[in-house]
């Protein structure tokens, strides 16, 4: 890693000078994107360019000298001003999901924009090429009426205009893929386009955000700084319309938000989690997350996941659970959650062969005695390829 950090450090310190430094030609743009595919794929198993330090106790702690800030303390968050980017903080993200309909038609959709900081010492840099961060993006709609999933992604750079994460008002950006607060400050208006998809849509947030963890600190682990500031927006309200081949179509429907900053969270005995969002029709909503541990084994919670089926990727290989029992004995909820479609397994060739299944499900069971009925969305990593963010981000 040492090696790689050297290497992107010299083409970045050569690429990062004016146009014409390296950089005017389509083959030079060409090899900075390999660059920062490479990258990213080391930044996804690493903490940073130096090791930790063990202390005489086993407990890891970050190393002298980093030069982001790890989560150690309580957080008290001021909404809007905390929707925007902090760069402080290493790894950083935005992720959206949702159920919508257009008609009795049902369609899910994803736009997540991840932001990995290099070096924040390059913000200081004058020029506009300066390589401070890697922004990178998924973006994903489920179809299952035409039994279609589509996915596509995007990295970039924040140079000149083409990428970047706004530290004053959430805006944050590749290209023409983005995630903004509109002027009411209130209002997430999200925008993306494809070749066979696009969408356009307007969330309002029908509940306050809620602040994960203790008192805004949100432990992944034992392990001294492997933690994050989180928190979600639960039930947004949402309204726009998308494109999927030739159709173009009005819809309404919920999306969830989450928005996830750290510098270190998960540790080397976890290999990857399993998270769910479950808005349902009692206008009650659940997040339950669980990590997994190399060894099998699953921490102790409140709640139960229980799988009850298995699905093989034609693709990836790789063996998902599929449909679960939920329990929830505080809430009195008993849930099954089953997908709307089996293959919503994501694929990313440019952001360093990360494989993971994230995709819409559907809701029914029991909560506080009386029948329910929902929709969301579950996430499963680490089954193959790179878990997004191992020991560098994670949900």
């Amino acid at each position: 890693m040492r090696s790689l950090l050297a290497i992107v450090f010299l083409y970045v310190l050569s690429a990062s000078g004016d146009p014409g430094e390296g950089m005017t030609t389509p083959t030079g743009a060409r090899s900075l994107r390999l660059l920062l595919r490479s990258l990213y794929a080391g930044l996804l198993r690493h903490h940073g360019s130096a090791a930790p330090l063990a202390s005489p106790v086993g407990v890891v702690i970050p190393s002298p000298g980093s030069p982001y800030v790890y989560a150690l303390r309580p957080r008290v968050f001021h909404f809007p001003s905390d929707h925007a980017s902090h760069p402080e903080y290493r790894v950083e993200w935005w992720y959206y999901t949702g159920n919508l309909a257009a008609g009795t038609r049902p369609f899910g959709y994803q736009l997540t924009l991840f932001r990995v900081g290099v070096d924040p010492a390059w913000r200081r840099s004058r020029s506009a090429w300066a390589a401070h961060d890697v922004l990178f993006a998924h973006l994903a709609l489920t179809d299952p009426a035409r039994r279609r999933f589509l996915f596509h992604e995007r990295i970039e750079r924040p140079a000149l205009g083409m990428a970047g994460a706004d530290t004053v008002r959430e805006r944050v950006w590749i290209d023409d893929w983005s995630a903004a607060l509109a002027k009411d400050g209130r209002t997430h208006e999200l925008r993306a386009r494809a070749a066979d998809m696009a969408f356009a849509l307007a969330l309002a947030p029908e509940k306050p955000p809620v602040i994960h963890g203790k008192d805004g600190l949100s432990r992944k682990s034992a392990a001294y700084g492997n933690a994050s500031h989180y928190y979600s927006l639960t039930c947004l309200s949402t309204a726009g319309w998308i494109r999927t081949g030739r159709e173009s179509l009005a819809v309404r429907g919920t999306s969830w938000m989450d928005h996830e900053f750290s510098t270190s969270q998960l540790d080397s005995s976890q290999v990857g989690w399993d998270w769910f969002s479950i808005q349902l029709d009692s206008n009650q909503e659940l997040m339950l997350y669980q990590l997994r541990h190399r060894d099998g084994s699953l921490p102790r919670s409140a709640f139960a996941i229980e799988s009850t089926g298995r699905w093989k990727s034609p693709h990836s290989g790789a063996i998902y659970p599929h449909g679960w029992r939920v329990r929830v004995p505080s809430r009195d909820a008993d849930l099954i959650v089953t997908p709307v479609l089996d293959d919503q397994e994501l694929r990313g060739g440019a952001s360093g062969g990360v494989v993971y299944w994230e995709g819409s499900v559907r809701v029914s069971g029991i909560a506080r005695g009386a029948p329910v009925h929902g929709a969301g969305y579950v996430e499963l990593t680490g089954y193959a390829g790179a878990p997004p963010g191992l020991n560098g981000s994670a949900r």
